[in-house]
């Protein structure tokens, strides 16, 4: 009966850390480019009481067996990387990225991070960089005689200067395409690392090679449901409610053995 406690506390924690998960979802509903996270559990090891297929008698063999569960642990948190929608800003340094592929930011020691958050600014250099100052890779620096910039859906980046009624090619955007974008290693700040398990970038332009376009004047939402998150919270707090239950009614049975027995 002391195992049914400690599988029932189990259940509890596995609950608890999918309802961090949940929250986190719930918290970033409005963060650009976020990409929700879905808790993955599996069933712990079993204790082979009766072994399926063993001897019950003469040549009688048990078509089941007697195998009594340890409880639950949650194994990994996964990034759903799949498409938000579009907000349109009219900002002319927001862009959105519809398909696969990342834009690639210079971190300060040097290393390439990878982002969704198409959200860029202008430096004092007049280079774009992200809200927390990081350059966009390739490096693209807007000439200060521009009048309007424009980002065609391949990546290209053209000026119109004042005066002048030819554009001109200031830069071309690239982005990194994964084998395996749950692999990314999320480092907070809308960046992810590049690890073993996400595989090495593939550099491509936009609308070539399976990347996605990159649309002007827009950002991707989080992709995160609003109402699928609730019903999941609905869920958790019903399961965590029946594990508890659980061990109350362990303790219950406990105490009427030591109370009548």
């Amino acid at each position: 009966m002391e195992a049914s406690l400690w599988v029932s506390k189990t259940g509890l924690d596995a609950q608890q850390k999918r309802m961090t998960v949940i929250s986190n979802n719930l918290a970033n509903v409005n963060t650009v480019g976020f990409k929700r996270d879905r808790a993955v559990f599996e069933d712990l090891l079993y204790q082979n009481v009766r072994q399926a297929g063993g001897t019950t008698g003469g040549d009688n063999i048990s078509p089941t067996g007697l195998m009594l569960g340890t409880g639950v642990r949650m194994i990994s948190t996964e990034k759903l990387h799949l498409q938000g929608s579009m907000i349109q800003t009219q900002n002319a340094l927001d862009f959105g990225i519809q398909g696969e592929g990342m834009f690639q930011v210079l971190q300060p020691d040097g290393t390439l991070a990878y982002t969704r958050d198409g959200s860029f600014k202008l430096s004092v250099d007049r280079e774009l960089v992200t809200a927390n100052g990081m350059p966009l890779q390739p490096s693209i620096v807007i000439p200060q005689n521009a009048e309007t910039i424009s980002v065609g859906e391949d990546g290209v980046v053209s000026i119109q200067p004042y005066g002048n009624a030819e554009e001109q090619v200031v830069g071309q955007m690239q982005l990194a395409r994964f084998v395996n974008y749950a692999g990314l290693e999320p480092m907070g700040k809308n960046l992810y690392k590049e690890t073993s398990a996400s595989g090495t970038p593939t550099v491509v332009q936009p609308d070539q090679d399976g990347a996605g376009r990159v649309s002007q004047g827009a950002l991707e939402a989080a992709n995160v449901n609003v109402v699928e998150e609730m019903v999941n919270m609905i869920e958790t707090q019903r399961a965590y409610e029946i594990n508890s239950k659980a061990i109350s009614s362990v303790d219950s049975m406990l105490k009427f053995l030591n109370q009548n027995l």
